[in-house]
């Protein structure tokens, strides 16, 4: 086993450029939990996956105004990074990190410290608002203070239409531009390391077998298996705070968790 992760580290400390794709689980040790897991919000509430559905936003007013509050109280406001987060900066200043690909919309990378000119934010930031109608854009805090006042539903004051977080909706077109840069970073890395990311969701699922199949190995970080596992030329079941410190750090330690060679 110990074996297992010294080959994990040896493939990062010889890899040149090494693209990081990561998902809610790595969040959920600064207390954000994730949407999918055994404790996920749809998971233990299905119903609130319509507030995240571009359709149901759009349609019905009600769903606006319980995303409203889902924004207000969300716990993502005072979190803080956790050790995983500053670990990817590590990798970062020991200059192997060639892109950070997040499905996270939470902003903790750049946070900690990530470059943001490296951060890839696939789904988007719920740290800003953006209207539906003219595309004005704004920090998600001007809307949040409107319905601390009793706005259950703000309008954009430029044009009057459906204000959104500037956030990727279920039936949501991604940006273009990132999901290009994206694929890109995952053409060119020697190394793609999947941290908390069910890989179930595309098309960010989709940047594993596109780094297998252009000759890069492939190390899956996450506390449930995922369909990729198999794929994958290491499987690393440990919670990420405590394992992607001594995976990333330079002749790390070795974490007590379990890794599968594939």
């Amino acid at each position: 086993m110990g074996s297992d992760l010294s080959a994990v580290r040896a493939w990062i400390d010889q890899a040149e450029r090494v693209t990081v794709l990561t998902g809610a689980g790595i969040s959920t040790d600064s207390g954000i939990p994730d949407f999918r897991g055994p404790q996920g919000v749809w998971t233990k509430n299905p119903a609130a996956e319509k507030t995240a559905t571009l359709q149901h936003y759009l349609s019905d007013p009600e769903v606006r105004k319980q995303a409203w509050q889902n924004r207000l109280h969300s716990p993502a406001w005072t979190a803080q990074p956790n050790a995983g987060h500053r670990a990817l900066v590590h990798l970062e200043q020991r200059g192997k990190l060639h892109a950070l690909v997040t499905q996270n919309i939470d902003e903790l990378h750049q946070i900690a410290g990530s470059d943001p000119a490296r951060v890839i934010e696939i789904h988007g930031t719920m740290r800003h608002v953006v209207c539906w109608s003219c595309g004005e854009r704004a920090p998600m805090e001007k809307a949040l203070e409107r319905v601390r006042a009793g706005e259950e539903d703000p309008a954009c004051r430029t044009c009057g239409g459906i204000l959104k977080s500037a956030t990727i909706s279920f039936g949501q077109n991604l940006n273009q531009a990132d999901l290009m840069r994206a694929e890109a970073a995952a053409t060119a890395c020697d190394v793609l390391l999947a941290v908390g990311s069910s890989l179930t969701v595309y098309p960010a699922a989709g940047l594993v077998p596109l780094a297998k199949q252009s000759g890069a190995r492939v190390v899956i970080v996450n506390a449930e298996p995922t369909p990729f596992d198999g794929l994958a030329d290491a499987v690393v079941n440990a919670p990420i705070a405590d394992v992607l410190p001594a995976l990333l750090a330079d002749g790390g330690g070795s974490p007590a968790a379990p890794v599968h060679d594939v």
